[in-house]
């Protein structure tokens, strides 16, 4: 798989890219991931990528024509491209999966005051993160990625992804290690008893219990 990045900003990338499964799976070939700094194809002689917005208002607005001509040098008939912005789809589990069949990737980071709208005609989705806004699309790039990319075959052990959160609507099972009591708070005994279709049983009723207090919590929020 690949995915390129447009972004002002490569250098916020360099830890993201430099360590722990993301740093695996590139140097196993699984994923290739390059930063295109779109300032790089701006036309403007002091290297601008924004302007003031037409009828005035604050703040600064990304220009279309630094994007595209960026993507215009990178996109070919299997690419999929992605507006980082506050308005679009939310992301979630499911959208991964389906991230991850795509074989190139592009995202698209926004910065400052948002983007020309014309630059919405040149992508296939527009993607969220949430309802909150941040300075810029450089860490929902770096959430997205991580996401999709340890969905790719060989980037983690299957067995791992198996009973993962959200993959069965239901979050994860919480989980225990030694010591068996630590400071008076004891492993459930269930856990230690061997019993692996009890231990499996009480595991599903746990993700159905984190689950529906979660739901409860976000209803009352």
């Amino acid at each position: 798989m690949k995915i390129d990045i447009l972004t002002i900003f490569p250098s916020m990338f360099e830890g993201f890219l430099n360590e722990s499964i993301i740093k695996r799976a590139i140097d196993k070939g699984k994923v290739k991931i390059n930063l295109i700094n779109f300032r790089d194809y701006t036309l403007d002689p002091h290297g601008k990528v924004d302007d003031t917005p037409f009828g005035g208002g604050a703040g600064m607005v990304l220009m279309i024509q630094p994007i595209y001509d960026a993507l215009i040098s990178i996109k070919t008939k299997d690419s999929y491209v992605v507006l980082l912005t506050p308005g679009g789809n939310v992301f979630n589990q499911q959208r991964a999966r389906e991230f991850v069949k795509y074989k190139h990737l592009i995202l698209i980071c926004g910065h400052y005051e948002g983007f020309d709208d014309r630059i919405k005609s040149l992508v296939d989705e527009e993607i969220s993160i949430g309802d909150f806004i941040l300075t810029g699309g450089e860490i929902p790039a770096m959430a997205i990625s991580d996401a999709v990319i340890r969905l790719i075959d060989g980037v983690i052990n299957k067995d791992s992804l198996i009973s993962e959160s959200f993959d069965s609507n239901l979050l994860d099972y919480p989980v225990y290690t030694k010591p068996r009591e630590f400071k008076g708070m004891k492993v459930p005994e269930i856990l230690l008893s061997g019993d692996h279709k009890k231990i499996e049983e009480y595991r599903r009723s746990e993700q159905e219990r984190v689950t529906k207090e979660r739901d409860e919590r976000l209803k009352n929020s």
